[in-house]
């Protein structure tokens, strides 16, 4: 499971059980002897003040039967989880009028009469700008009311939010010191190694101010929260209430901002993962600016490149970002990007799969005119696009409408290829599917459960919308390109398929 680190006190019983960072006591035959050897005690000391609690508080319904800080039903174990407040004050409050047998005010279990209450939470997070500016995770501020910002020599100031980010969990808030404060810098989390020392310092669990250490375990990883994935994974201890607090280098620089942990028991298990400061900086320049951001947008619908995919497209050893489809009203389609093409570099940078190409793009300032280098027939292509502002949740953008050829016919028999019975788009079959009126194609009645397609997920109702590039309108078309490419030696062919709301990806088939 992986979770949120917003925080609370009601795991405090577990934390007596974790170490908490580098113990010196290992002896000198241990494998981590020498890693934990390090003396991190000036570094500690030098970035310390620079860290900060944060508390906050909201009023909250509660449902009959349901604690505060209870999550909703319906989750399944394993996935994961939405950014969160995490478990509140109340829990721990309840927990200690119940080892003295008495009741919490409010009544029984602490529920308390009325239909709300207030519920606290603690995170933590860093100072960037002397001048007041904090940097927090977006889910430890969220529904908050009032925001406390509590600093390592005891000081409180309230806070207010200057902007924030759902996608990358982060949050810009601002105090007024009546002196300079002292703030730490990002670093180039680009140039990190895995292996190489951390150290992690915030609130976890609620105890206040903590320092614990370990390495980079590993770069870019995709933990399925969001469309910009590329989280820092670390060792150091990472709990509960270490939300929004850094993740130091070894020069006291911030490479990341700590964000999740893998646990079944909500609890550190060597498994965290920190925001890089690569992906947080211009998300924060732009918070502080507009509070708000501003990405630049494509107009595109995505995929990964697969083995077979790059063979149907002749790409060799090169990957890139597939486009499955382009968005009429977008930038994408004027440029001269066309469904089909693999983006491998854009604006200078490399484009070394799908899950690069939407940061890369969010990156870019909007209105900028950005030469884009695609794979079109297996050879390269130079074009200009001018990005526009990216509104949506997500940058892959629903797709345009197929062009349309000619209207097929009804009466098209029912063929078999490739494990897969095709017939003519009538109207029968597009209520029987619930297709779209605007969806062209042939459409797939039945699928052998034993041949490839249906290992790559083609199911009964999906429409064929081209073949290696080119549109298809009946399974004469479709049985007509195959023999076409089978002649030209290809072992697999690229297929456009789109479901019944019209979403499309691309599926490459061996022809053998």
């Amino acid at each position: 499971m992986i979770s949120r680190l917003g925080s609370g006190l009601a795991a405090a019983s577990l934390a007596l059980s974790l170490g908490a960072g580098f113990a010196l006591s290992p002896p000198a035959t241990s494998p981590a002897a020498a890693r934990q050897a390090v003396d991190l005690s000036d570094l500690a000391e030098r970035v310390m003040d620079a860290v900060v609690n944060i508390s906050t508080s909201s009023r909250v319904d509660t449902a009959p039967g349901q604690r505060p800080g209870q999550p909703p039903q319906g989750r399944r174990p394993g996935q994961p989880q939405p950014p969160g407040p995490g478990a509140p004050f109340d829990e721990l409050f309840e927990e200690f009028f119940r080892r003295r047998g008495e009741n919490p005010p409010g009544g029984p279990n602490g529920q308390q009469q009325q239909p709300q209450r207030r519920q606290s939470s603690l995170g933590s997070g860093f100072v960037v700008d002397a001048s007041g500016i904090v940097i927090t995770n977006n889910h430890v501020i969220d529904n908050a009311d009032e925001i406390t910002v509590i600093f390592n020599d005891g000081t409180r100031l309230k806070a207010e939010l200057v902007g924030r980010d759902r996608e990358t969990d982060i949050a810009v808030l601002r105090v007024q010191p009546t002196r300079p404060l002292k703030a730490v810098n990002f670093a180039d989390s680009d140039r990190i190694r895995v292996g190489e020392p951390v150290m992690a310092i915030g609130n976890p669990l609620g105890l206040g101010g903590t320092v614990t250490a370990g390495i980079v375990s590993a770069k870019n990883r995709d933990i399925q929260s969001g469309p910009f994935d590329n989280y820092i994974q670390t060792d150091a201890a990472i709990n509960r209430g270490n939300s929004g607090g850094p993740l130091f280098n070894m020069a006291g620089d911030v490479i990341g901002i700590n964000t999740a942990i893998f646990s079944q028991s909500g609890g550190n298990i060597g498994i965290a993962f920190a925001v890089p400061a690569n992906t947080a900086r211009p998300v924060v320049a732009q918070l502080r600016e507009f509070g708000e951001t501003r990405r630049g947008w494509l107009g595109v619908r995505i995929q990964e490149v697969t083995d077979e995919i790059a063979e149907s497209l002749s790409l060799g050893g090169r990957r890139g970002a597939l486009i499955a489809g382009v968005e009429p009203t977008g930038p994408a389609g004027p440029a001269g990007i066309k469904t089909g093409d693999v983006i491998v570099r854009f604006d200078g940078r490399e484009v070394r799969n799908s899950r690069e190409l939407p940061r890369i793009v969010s990156e870019t300032a909007v209105g900028k005119a950005v030469p884009v280098t695609v794979v079109r027939a297996g050879k390269e292509e130079q074009l200009t696009v001018t990005l526009g502002r990216r509104e949506g949740n997500i940058q892959q953008a629903s797709t345009g409408e197929q062009p349309r050829g000619q209207p097929p016919r009804p009466q098209n028999p029912t063929v078999s290829a490739l494990g897969l019975q095709l017939s003519g788009l009538t109207q029968e079959l597009r209520q029987r599917f619930s297709l779209r009126e605007d969806v062209r194609g042939v459409v797939v009645t039945q699928v052998d459960p034993n041949s490839r397609a249906a290992e790559r997920s083609i199911e009964a109702g999906n429409v064929i919308l081209e073949v290696q590039n080119e549109p298809v309108v009946s399974p004469a078309d479709v049985t007509r390109r195959i023999e076409d490419l089978r002649r030209e030696g290809r072992s697999s062919a690229l297929f456009l398929v789109a479901n019944a709301q019209g979403d499309r990806r691309f599926v490459a088939l061996t022809l053998r």
